[in-house]
């Protein structure tokens, strides 16, 4: 008898950190009725306007919170829908970027998207 076969998932993130990742995005969009996503790789120039775009293919993109993340880049997006916009402003979003930016200094990736997820919904509030 063969043993099945585990699909082994080669980017940054362990699997107990994937679910940590998954269950902190779960809690927020329960939260607040936002839809909270992560993107993790390289950005294309300008990096902005990337962003924006990933952003807009997420379902109900105005009620949608978009953290992206080019770690060998060293670039950080946060792009929030019109409607999420109401509840985080940028000033908002600036703080969490801080946050994320400081944790990845220190070597914790995971951590730092979590925390930035965490804190952006405590900003967005209950829905």
């Amino acid at each position: 008898m063969v043993a099945p076969s585990h699909h082994i998932y080669e980017g940054p993130f362990t699997t107990r950190q994937l679910l940590h990742l998954d269950h902190a995005l779960r809690v927020a969009d329960q939260a607040t009725g936002l839809t909270f996503s992560v993107y993790l790789g390289e950005f294309e120039t300008p990096t902005r306007e990337f962003a924006e775009k990933l952003h807009k293919q997420v379902d109900d993109s105005d009620r949608a919170v978009l953290i992206a993340v080019s770690p060998n880049q060293r670039k950080l997006e946060i792009v929030t829908g019109n409607e999420a916009r109401k509840r985080i402003s940028d000033r908002d979003s600036k703080l969490a970027g801080l946050s994320m930016a400081a944790a990845f200094a220190g070597g914790d990736l995971a951590g730092g998207v979590v925390a930035g997820i965490d804190q952006l919904a405590s900003h967005a509030g209950r829905s």
